[in-house]
């Protein structure tokens, strides 16, 4: 009987499966070796794609005359300096005693592709090749992993889509940046005084752009509304609290054009006026209406990558790079699963084993405590029949949570790792807890026709905040509601009051305010609206409702985001993590909207990456996607020949040129 091949995507990880195989393996150049297995490694990718110049030295010249460029056959080749690791890997791969080959790289489409191209390059033959699928690196995972491994040929949907995403992303990149620089890169690098430009283009990268640029212009653009709001003082029985005034049936001003919305008024005069009227009265309003009613609010859905990024981002302002980096390092230390994943809820069968993962955090200090409550009621039991449990949510992965393991390995990662890891802990345990519990109380008053609200609101049950913490203000407004936050002594006083009451009204006060623009693009909520084809949306229960194709995925949006601020089209403020537009990156949106608009499409962008998940579906085949892609690519560069646009852009440039003086004389 052969040996069995084991070969992981990088070296720790095969380290990790050489001690779950607990054999006496001896320590090769490049592999490790028993008398029954041997394990290897690549370094990432081993094999890429080949320069247009390797398929003729005619293509090493950027020139319309070679555009499109669509080869019928790809080519590909060794990375230079991973040679040696190649050939090691290929050597093994290859080896006479060698008949199992287990493919354990990265459980997703990228990884299947680092293997893909190795096998293709290294002509491997007759083997039995067999897929380690796994969702966490603890020895009790990759054992099953191996012990459950599929035939290779299972994920070959999966491996076409990758090869695919990959012409795809090269197909477009060379095209358009070629089209777009040879067209435009002269006007461009004359209007910032450069030698030249080049201009990089991407499926991804450049909607991502746009989306940015197209908030920027929103922002510049926004002329800000002032409008007034009347605002009654009451007092019942040394409770003071105020009321909003708002037009409703009713009211002397119900359709007036002087209103801005149904609770303000356009100018200060007119809101003068009904505070003149109503203070020649006897100022006691009657309480017409009195609403008490409870609401819960549910734990969150557990993480994803897009969430987590956004989550870091906001607390700890660092990049979604930076999150990736942290939790891929807390993956490789067992400590949690699988990042790279775009689920937030579990699968029923992990449900099910979900006491392994909380008797493991019994070890973890900072939140032992909080597993008291979850071992004592027992709120483990029947998880899989809650919304935090979903099968067909599951693509690749289930959400990101703790594995219970790896707790010692803690100490050697960085302190904002720590908090990343307490973050992902938090949420993972929030959900064995019960809802928190606000109770709501709205009062609308009444005086001479016009009416006034109130709305208070108040945490009367913890519930799963004992674990997460409390968000929002102690007092006045909450960040996510209307509702005045009262303290508990005037909560109970406004609680007594009832329907037919009469309130005195001490005065009342204009409240100006004005019209806000949309807000810039952080890392963390520019991952979120990639996720969402474009779309923040700021609500997260709404945001797992509505969740679909997204634009990249869960292992490339933070790359891209880092392309496109290294290569100074966007520029990120590391404090605020806030993302604004370059004048390059402007100046090349206006070049892409007046040539290859479709590329600035969110919609159109994440249908791309709906069709390669339909081909890792096996629901349309490799061949009907590359039709598509080469009609795509070849009408868009052809479009782009016969364009003459230049002086028409020259005054785009103009235009957008003086919101960067300063940069443009640097």
């Amino acid at each position: 009987m052969g040996k069995s091949l084991y070969i992981a995507e990088k070296p720790s990880v095969a380290q990790e499966f050489a001690k779950a195989l607990k054999q006496n393996m001896k320590r090769r150049d490049g592999w490790l070796e028993s008398d029954e297995s041997i394990v290897t490694w690549c370094v990432g990718h081993l094999v890429t794609m080949s320069y247009p110049e390797a398929y003729d030295p005619k293509y090493k010249k950027w020139s319309l005359s070679t555009l499109p460029f669509l080869p019928k056959e790809f080519k590909y080749e060794v990375i230079p300096n991973v040679k040696k690791q190649f050939d090691i890997v290929s050597g093994l791969l290859n080896r006479k005693d060698v008949d199992t080959i287990y493919v354990c790289t990265d459980s997703g489409r990228e990884g299947e592709y680092i293997y893909r191209l190795v096998e293709q390059m290294a002509k491997v033959k007759g083997k039995t090749r067999k897929r380690v699928w796994i969702d966490s690196q603890t020895e009790e995972e990759i054992l099953r992993g191996i012990r459950e491994a599929k035939d290779l040929s299972a994920y070959d949907n999966l491996s076409a889509s990758a090869y695919l995403r990959a012409k795809e992303d090269y197909l477009m990149g060379i095209n358009f940046s070629r089209i777009l620089t040879l067209k435009y890169g002269n006007s461009i690098a004359g209007f910032l005084h450069k030698n030249f430009v080049v201009l990089s283009a991407g499926r991804v990268m450049t909607c991502v752009l746009g989306m940015v640029v197209r908030r920027e212009r929103e922002i510049r653009e926004f002329v800000k509304t002032p409008f007034y709001r009347v605002l009654a003082n009451m007092d019942a029985d040394g409770a003071a609290f105020q009321g909003e005034w708002k037009a409703v049936k009713g009211s002397r001003y119900e359709m007036s054009p002087k209103l801005y919305r149904e609770n303000g008024f356009k100018d200060r005069e007119t809101a003068q006026e009904l505070i003149d009227e109503l203070m020649d009265s006897d100022r006691m309003g009657a309480l017409v209406s009195v609403e008490k009613k409870k609401e819960k609010k549910n734990p969150p859905l557990l993480f994803n990558l897009a969430e987590l990024q956004n989550e870091c981002s906001k607390r700890f302002k660092i990049s979604p790079d930076e999150t990736l980096r942290i939790v891929q390092e807390l993956y490789e230390k067992k400590l949690v699963t699988y990042p790279r994943t775009d689920a937030r809820v579990l699968s029923t069968a992990v449900a099910k084993e979900i006491h392994k993962n909380l008797n493991g955090l019994a070890k973890y200090e900072p939140t032992a405590e909080l597993l008291g409550f979850i071992a004592r009621e027992r709120t483990h039991k029947g998880l899989e029949k809650t919304r935090y449990v979903n099968d067909s949510q599951i693509t690749d992965h289930y959400a990101i949570i703790p594995t219970g393991q790896g707790l010692p390995a803690l100490k050697s990662v960085s302190a904002t790792g720590a908090k990343v890891y307490d973050l992902i802990v938090r949420r993972f345990l929030s959900i064995f807890y019960p809802p928190a519990v606000y109770q709501k109380l709205s009062l609308e008053m009444v005086l001479e026709g016009e009416h006034f609200f109130s709305g208070f609101k108040i945490l009367t049950e913890e519930g799963f905040y004992k674990v997460t913490g409390i968000p929002g203000n102690k007092k006045g407004k909450s960040e996510e509601d209307e509702e005045t936050v009262p303290d508990a002594e005037l909560f109970a006083r406004i609680q007594k009051l009832k329907k037919g009451d009469r309130i005195p009204v001490k005065g009342f006060e204009i409240k100006e305010g004005e019209t806000s623009p949309p807000k810039r693009y952080n890392s963390g909520s520019m991952i979120l609206a990639m996720e969402n084809a474009g779309q923040l949306i700021e609500d997260e229960e709404l945001r797992a409702q509505i969740k679909g194709s997204g634009i990249g995925t869960s292992a490339t949006r933070a790359e891209i985001l880092k392309k496109l601020i290294h290569i100074k089209y966007l520029s990120l403020n590391k404090k605020t993590q806030v993302i604004t537009p370059t004048l390059m990156g402007e100046l090349i949106y206006d070049a892409v909207d007046h040539s290859i608009r479709s590329l600035l499409n969110p919609e159109l962008t994440a249908s791309w990456e709906k069709g390669l998940t339909l081909v890792a579906e096996g629901q349309i085949t490799s061949e009907e996607y590359m039709q598509k892609l080469e009609h795509f690519i070849a009408v868009r560069t052809n479009g782009v020949v016969g364009l003459n646009n230049q002086y028409q852009l020259k005054a785009c440039y103009d235009k957008v040129s003086p919101y960067y003086k300063s940069m443009k004389k640097s």
